[in-house]
């Protein structure tokens, strides 16, 4: 499992139809246009794409959906969709829309049952099990409503639930270090990695071209998850690519 190629995941957060992004999952900004950044991270070279709808109001669905559409026409890599997914119909109108996989989030904490769910009806490689989570006095906690409410499950003991009840990935972010640029959370990612049989992808804090690196080396994760050093042109991934090749890891 852990020799395959490294993914590089450019994340395009989705709002009223305009990729957003914030800092500790607050003070939004706009950073485009999702059909046009999906095929330009297509072109560059980026693995996969990640779309969320983080307003997933009846209304924002309508339009979302759309637009998986019309990015699934614009891209050749697996794309991942998230946001509002509370039942099997929401994943079979996104897969039908184009996506590939879908990610799962404050539903599943709520209703645990909805992995198995999607596992039992499209197979394991479709269900991401995203989890947000925040380092408390008291350890790792997860977080629903888009980082707004605390939970009492643990990380470390959801994803192994969420693993058991047949996720394919673990999508982590750590809300500590969202957008703050100072790196990943290689610590509690590496404590993932050692736990689970299943890929995990870090995401939350990239800044620069070395937290890529000590993601995949300390934090041992299959994947990284970036957005606006993508976004805003702060790292091509050709460039990143390059230099991760040149720091030993095995990138496509």
């Amino acid at each position: 499992m852990k020799g395959l190629a490294k993914r590089i995941i450019p994340c395009l957060d989705v709002k009223d139809g305009e990729t957003v992004k914030g800092t500790n999952f607050v003070n939004l900004r706009k950073a485009g246009d999702p059909v046009e950044l999906g095929k330009a991270y297509s072109d560059a070279g980026a693995d996969e794409l990640v779309f969320l709808d983080i307003t997933a109001s009846f209304e924002g669905r309508k339009t979302f959906t759309e637009m998986v559409t019309r990015v699934a026409k614009e891209i050749n890599i697996p794309f991942t969709v998230g946001g509002g997914i509370n039942a099997l119909d929401d994943v079979e109108r996104l897969l039908y829309a184009g996506a590939d996989k879908v990610s799962v989030n404050s539903a599943a904490i709520r209703r645990p049952q909805l992995i198995n769910e999607i596992t039992n009806k499209f197979g394991s490689q479709v269900c991401v099990c995203a989890i947000d989570a925040h380092l408390d006095d008291d350890g790792w906690h997860c977080y629903v409503k888009g980082g707004r409410e605390r939970v009492e499950l643990g990380l470390f003991d959801w994803a192994k639930e969420a693993e058991q009840r047949g996720a394919g990935e673990i999508l982590f972010t750590s809300m500590n270090h969202d957008g703050v640029k100072n790196g990943y959370a290689n610590e509690a990612l590496a404590q993932l990695a050692d736990s689970l049989s299943i890929p995990i992808i870090a995401s939350g804090g990239a800044g620069k071209k070395e937290h890529f690196r000590d993601a995949f080396i300390l934090g041992k994760a299959d994947a990284a998850l970036a957005a606006s050093v993508f976004h805003f042109g702060e790292i091509p991934i050709p460039e990143l690519k390059d230099y991760l090749r040149g720091e030993g890891i095995n990138v496509r």
